[in-house]
C-alpha cells in the first residue's frame, strides 16, 4: 500500500472518539481513557487513582503541551501503570469541566486542568 501514510506505532482508545482534541491524542502512548463508565470501572477494578486532563482543541498551549509529555514513552509507561488516564474535551462536556474547574479553583492549582484523584473521591 503506497499511500504515503505512515502507520501509527501506537493507538488508543480515544481513536473512536468524535472530538478533534480527543483524535489529536489517539496515537500517544499513553492508554488514555475517554470520560465514562468504563474509565471509572476500570480504576476500580485496578485500584488506581485517576489521571485526568481536560482540553480544547483550540487552545495552542494545550496541544503543544500534550505533545510533549504524553508522546514520551518512558513518562507514559509511567502512567499507565500508576493511574487510569482520562481525557476529556472541555467544550463537548461543560458539565465536567464545570466541575472539575470549580474544584481546581478551590485548590489554587495551575491552569491547565490536569488532576489525579482517587475514583471514590
Amino acid at each position: 500500500m503506497a499511500t504515503g501514510a505512515q502507520e501509527a506505532k501506537f493507538t488508543n482508545r480515544l481513536a473512536k472518539e468524535t472530538s478533534p482534541y480527543l483524535l489529536q491524542h489517539a496515537h500517544n502512548p499513553v492508554d488514555w481513557f475517554a470520560w465514562g463508565a468504563e474509565a471509572f470501572e476500570e480504576a476500580r477494578k485496578r485500584n488506581k487513582p485517576i489521571f485526568f486532563v481536560g482540553g480544547l482543541q483550540h487552545v495552542l498551549l494545550v496541544s503543544c503541551d500534550g505533545a510533549a509529555e504524553f508522546e514520551n514513552e518512558q513518562i507514559a509507561k509511567e502512567m499507565n501503570e500508576r493511574f487510569v488516564n482520562i481525557k476529556v474535551d472541555r467544550e463537548e462536556r461543560p458539565d465536567v469541566d464545570q466541575l472539575y474547574m470549580t474544584a481546581v479553583q478551590g485548590i489554587d492549582a495551575a491552569w491547565g486542568l490536569a488532576d489525579e484523584r482517587l475514583v471514590d473521591a
